[in-house]
């Protein structure tokens, strides 16, 4: 009973916040006729306002909504760049939102240009080691070693995902120091629409947490395939 306990912890601490997210840009995604433009328009709209020269807007695959720094794109999925929906214009204002960051060089991107690129090098590395246990147990022929060294991929993996948390404050500022205030100041929503757009905007600031927790399901996946191949 507790081990079905802890599984079922386990499942809502991966699933939970990727679950919420989805959830709430659903329950805000409807059309809305009285919306003025889509959310690529707002984009370039607010690119031209806050006149951030040289960054573009272009549609990208589904829910891959991003701001790429390297291209100065604001990539929009189809439901967010065509849509006439609060979740559509929220996202794409949290999007421009981390082209004005970046644009004006604020030190809180640091965060992504500093961490994001080391959860990934460090991810790399640590499955590499993972893959070289059946070789390691082949050679040695030590159990404890294959364990040792199971143990230092495991351990990279979740500090690969520990790290990916230190960029929250950089998503939580393009959802509510940039896109909530340019939002209601400019008067893009209605006083009765700022609660579901604060709710949009929380979740797009937790969507690199939420991937980051879906990656511990791989780890999961891994230690499965590590306990295999150490017997």
């Amino acid at each position: 009973m507790i081990v079905i306990l802890a599984i079922v912890v386990l499942c809502l601490l991966i699933y939970g916040p990727q679950m919420w997210i989805r959830y709430v840009m659903k329950k805000h995604g409807a059309e809305l006729n009285s919306m003025p433009g889509t959310g690529g328009e707002l984009a370039t709209h607010l690119i031209n306002q806050f006149q951030l020269k040289g960054v573009e807007v272009e549609q990208t695959a589904p829910n891959s909504d991003h701001y790429d720094d390297t291209d100065k794109r604001v990539r929009l999925s189809p439901s967010i760049f065509n849509g006439r929906s609060l979740t559509a214009i929220a996202v794409a204002t949290h999007e421009v939102g981390h082209a004005i960051q970046f644009y004006r060089k604020e030190n809180i991107t640091h965060l992504r240009k500093r961490y994001t690129p080391l959860a990934k090098i460090i991810e790399k590395v640590s499955i590499g080691i993972l893959f070289s246990i059946p070789l390691i147990t082949a050679l040695f022929k030590v159990p404890h070693v294959a364990l040792l060294t199971a143990l230092v991929g495991v351990l990279g993996m979740l500090a690969a995902v520990l790290v990916q948390l230190i960029v929250l404050p950089l998503e939580w500022d393009a959802s509510f120091n940039k896109a909530l205030p340019i939002l209601i100041e400019g008067e893009y929503i209605s006083k009765q629409q700022e609660a579901a757009v604060k709710s949009v905007l929380r979740a797009a600031a937790f969507t690199y947490v939420a991937a980051a927790l879906a990656d511990m399901l791989r780890l999961w996946r891994w230690l499965a395939i590590l306990r295999g191949a150490i017997r």
